[in-house]
C-alpha cells in the first residue's frame, strides 16, 4: 500500500511538472501547483531521511559503523535519485534559482518508480549485464557513421558543398540515416550519393537490430533466472525436500506445471481427494478450516501430504486474489522417485524421521507448518 502510493506521488508530481510548463495553466493554477510540489518533495524528504536511517540494520550493511553504512547507501543510484527528487524544493527556498533546472530535476523524480517496479529494475540489470556488448555496438555504430560520412563527403561534397561539404557535417547526415530517423533536411541529389545512402540505410537497420536483440535476450534471461530463484526457495522450504541438494530440488520444479486462479475462485474443494501440493508463486489464497480462517501468501505451500499418499483434502482453499500457482502431481512426484532412487531414498529418511510431516485431521493433506 504504501509503495503504490509512493508511486502514484510520483506519476502526480510528474505529470504537475509537465503541465507546469503551459503557461495559461500556469497562470490559472499556480497554486495549486505549488501545493502538490511542496507536499509531494516533503513526503519524498521523509522517506530519503527514513531509508537512510533505517539502512544500518539491512544484513549486508551491519557489520559496517552506522556512518559508513549511511554514507555507503546514500552513494547507491537508487538514493541518489532520492536526493535530486527532493533538492527543487530546498533549492528553491534557498534562493533564486534556474526554474528550467527545477523543472529537469522535478521530472528526474519518474526515475524512482524503478525502485517499486521489479520489470524496471530488471530491465536495467539486463543492460548492466550486457554493458560490453552494447558498448561494442555503439563503437560499431561510430564506426559506420564516420565511413558513411567520408564516403558521402567524397561523392556529394561538390555537388553540395553547404550540406556535406566536410566530414563533420556529413556526420549529421550518416547518423540520421543510420538511426531510420531520416529528417529530409540532407538528402543526396547524385547517383553516387544515392548509392551511398541506400547502403547506409540497410546497415542502420542491421546496427539497431543487434542492440535490441542483446537487450530482450538478456531480459529473458534475467526474468528466466529470478522466477527459477524464487520457485527455487518455495521448493527449498518444504521439510520433505529439506535434505535435497540444489541439483535434485531442480529436478522436482521440472515437474511443477502453472495454474492460474482468478479471485474467488474454489482451488481445493475440503474432503475432496488430495492428489496435488501447490505453491503459491504470486497472490494470496485463504484456507477454510473448522472455526477459522487462514492467509496463505507469496512463497508458501499447502497439500504436502498429498504427493506422498492419498488422502482427503482437509479445508476449501479459496483465491483472495488473482494467484498463480505452481503444482506439483502426486503422479509426476512418483515418476521422478521412479527415475531418481537417490531422490526417493532422501524423501524416504525424512517422512520416516522427525521431520516427518504430520497431518492436521487423519488422512488429511494439510500440515500445521503450511499455516504458520
Amino acid at each position: 500500500m504504501v509503495h503504490r502510493g509512493l508511486v502514484a506521488l510520483v506519476l502526480i508530481s510528474v505529470g504537475t511538472a509537465i503541465l507546469e510548463s503551459i503557461p495559461s495553466l500556469y497562470a490559472r493554477y499556480a497554486l495549486l501547483f505549488h501545493a502538490v510540489e511542496i507536499f509531494a518533495a516533503s513526503l519524498f524528504t521523509l522517506e530519503y531521511v527514513l531509508r537512510i536511517w533505517a539502512i544500518v540494520d539491512h544484513p549486508p550493511l551491519k557489520r559496517l559503523p552506522h556512518w559508513r553504512a549511511r554514507l555507503a547507501y546514500a552513494g547507491s543510484p537508487a538514493v541518489v535519485i532520492d536526493l535530486v527528487a527532493i533538492l527543487p524544493l530546498f533549492l528553491a527556498f534557498a534562493g533564486p534559482s534556474d526554474l528550467q533546472v527545477l523543472l529537469l530535476l522535478r521530472l528526474l523524480r519518474f526515475f524512482k518508480l524503478a525502485r517499486y517496479s521489479p520489470g524496471m529494475r530488471s530491465l536495467i540489470e539486463a543492460v548492466h549485464t550486457e554493458r560490453r556488448a552494447l558498448l561494442a555496438c555503439l563503437v560499431i555504430l561510430g564506426g559506420l557513421m564516420i565511413v558513411a560520412a567520408a564516403m558521402m563527403h567524397l561523392v556529394e561534397g561538390k555537388a553540395q558543398p553547404d550540406k556535406f561539404g566536410t566530414i563533420p557535417e556529413a556526420m549529421y547526415w550518416a547518423i540520421i540515416t543510420l538511426t531510420t530517423v531520416g529528417y529530409g533536411d540532407a538528402f543526396p541529389i547524385t547517383p553516387g550519393g544515392k548509392l551511398v545512402a541506400g547502403i547506409t540505410a540497410v546497415t542502420g537497420l542491421v546496427m539497431l537490430s543487434l542492440p535490441v536483440g542483446i537487450i530482450a535476450t538478456a531480459f529473458a534471461e534475467v526474468i528466466h533466472r529470478r522466477d527459477f530463484v524464487v520457485t527455487w526457495n518455495m521448493v527449498a522450504r518444504v521439510p520433505l525436500f529439506s535434505q535435497l541438494d540444489a541439483v535434485e530440488i531442480a529436478s522436482i520444479m521440472r515437474f511443477l506445471r502453472s495454474q492460474i486462479a482468478e479471485k474467488g475462485e474454489t482451488i481445493v474443494h475440503r474432503d475432496d481427494v488430495a492428489h496435488s501440493m501447490y505453491f503459491i508463486a504470486s497472490g494470496a489464497v485463504e484456507v477454510e478450516l473448522h472455526g477459522r480462517r487462514v492467509r496463505l501468501d507469496e512463497g508458501q505451500f499447502f497439500g504436502e501430504i498429498a504427493i506422498l499418499r492419498q488422502g482427503r483434502r482437509t479445508a476449501t482453499v479459496r483465491a483472495l486474489d488473482t494467484t498463480k500457482l505452481l503444482v506439483l502431481d502426486r503422479e509426476d512426484f512418483v515418476t521422478l522417485m521412479q527415475q531418481n532412487p537417490l531422490i526417493a531414498e532422501r524423501i524416504h529418511e525424512v517422512a520416516r524421521g522427525r521431520a516427518a510431516p504430520e497431518p492436521l485431521e487423519p488422512q488429511g493433506d494439510l500440515t500445521s507448518r503450511e499455516l504458520e
